[in-house]
């Protein structure tokens, strides 16, 4: 991972208020990183940053990549990126209260990052101590998994 992070925001509909709250609160560390958002969730965060960059806290050239709306493929999406080296961390405030017409898609997301040993948050707590580590600001080789005996295995 280089030192400037491709950080993905994900939330699902009743914590993305929560998501923007502490993408404003914690606006000075995301400057220095790239976004990726699925659909909603990056028009939301892309608004309530857009006086902070007007105001010179990002970086020229400052943009929030936008994938679709997670039901409508963004997290699939997400997944791909994740799949092909393009996402360091991942913070997606999901929601364990509500049903999810795209649950299967959300699980999909939870295994790929654990499969490609990203870093993901799942709540405000944990996505503070996360923006907060000086792993962050550094460059980090993340430890690979050996998925050798899988790719060798012999199929009968």
């Amino acid at each position: 991972m280089r030192i400037r992070k491709n950080i993905a925001l994900v939330a699902h509909d009743h914590r993305k208020r929560d998501l923007v709250e502490w993408v404003e609160w914690n606006s000075a560390i995301l400057a220095g990183h790239k976004l990726t958002c699925t659909g909603t969730t990056g028009a939301l965060v892309e608004k309530a940053l857009r006086g902070k960059v007007a105001a010179k806290n990002f970086p020229e050239g400052f943009e929030i990549k936008k994938l679709r709306s997670g039901p409508l493929g963004g997290d699939q999406q997400l997944g791909a990126l994740i799949a092909e080296g393009q996402i360091d961390v991942v913070i997606f405030f999901w929601d364990p209260m509500e049903p999810h017409p795209h649950d299967v898609d959300v699980k999909a997301l939870l295994r790929i990052t654990v499969l490609y040993n990203i870093p993901m948050a799942c709540n405000r707590s944990s996505a503070d101590f996360m923006i907060s580590s000086p792993l962050l600001g550094q460059e980090y080789v993340p430890a690979a998994y050996d998925y050798s005996a899988y790719l060798n295995r012999e199929i009968h």
